[in-house]
This record gives C-alpha cells, sequence and structure tokens, in this order.
C-alpha cells in the first residue's frame, strides 16, 4: 500500500483526536466558573483534581490532533499553497495559546488566586466555539 493511501485513515484519526481536544477545551472553562463558586475545601479540591485530569486528557488530544495534521501536511504540501489553510494554521496557533492559557488558569486556581468576579471566565469559555467554527469552516468550505 502506497503511503499517501493511508491519507484517509490519518485524517479520521486526527479528526477524532480533534473531538477530544475540543470537548476538554468546551468543558475546563466551565470548571474554571465552577470552582471559583466553590466555597468548602472538599469542592475546590475535587475541582482541582478534575481540571487537572481533564487538562491531561485534552493534552493528549491536542498532541495526537496536531501529530495526525503534521503526518497529513507531509503526505500532501501542496496544502501550505491554499490560503485556506494558512489561515487555518493561524487559528491553530490561536487554540494553541487558549490551550496553554487554561494550563495558566489551572495552575492560578491551585494556587487559591480566583478572581472575585466569574466574568471574564464566562467570556472566556466561549472563546472555543469560535476557533471550532473557524477551523472547522476552513477545512470544510475552502473558500480562498
Amino acid at each position: 500500500m502506497r503511503l499517501i493511501q493511508w491519507y484517509p485513515y490519518l485524517k479520521a484519526i486526527h479528526v477524532a483526536f480533534m473531538v477530544t481536544w475540543f470537548a476538554g477545551l468546551f468543558y475546563l472553562p466551565r470548571l474554571f466558573i465552577y470552582h471559583c463558586e466553590a466555597n468548602d475545601q472538599p469542592s475546590l479540591d475535587r475541582f482541582q483534581v478534575m481540571e487537572r485530569r481533564l487538562y491531561a486528557i485534552m493534552t493528549l488530544g491536542a498532541v495526537t490532533t496536531i501529530l495526525f495534521g503534521l503526518l497529513m501536511l507531509w503526505l500532501n504540501s501542496s496544502l501550505l499553497d491554499f490560503y485556506w489553510f494558512r489561515l487555518k494554521l493561524l487559528l491553530l496557533a490561536g487554540l494553541i495559546v487558549y490551550h496553554l492559557r487554561c494550563r495558566h488558569w489551572i495552575t492560578r486556581l491551585a494556587n487559591d488566586d480566583r478572581p472575585t468576579s466569574t466574568r471574564w471566565l464566562r467570556w472566556f469559555n466561549e472563546i472555543p466555539v469560535i476557533f471550532l467554527l473557524g477551523i472547522v469552516g476552513l477545512a470544510v468550505i475552502k473558500p480562498l
């Protein structure tokens, strides 16, 4: 079997782990909000454990998504010729920054540095939707 024939399999794995990554990105900031609103020590401890475990799972999803994306790009480097694909990579870079920002919040909350208001976290919770719509929209529609 020629290497390029593996492309659909790589794409399927890429998409499956992207779903895993985004599931974590959608839920983790919601945990931050719950964590900030918790008042008892058992709840605070529970949220810290949940946040760390979910971050580990979504990081595995992120690394696997990126790895299989790079494998597909290696098999089809002509994708870099398309503006939509370069824009998708830019959104991916932003998503990685967002992912790392979630790590910052885990550390901050573990140190009991909770904001007085969860308003910013409620907005922060919505950011992955923009990335998802942008990345999937560009990959499916290929507009430019």
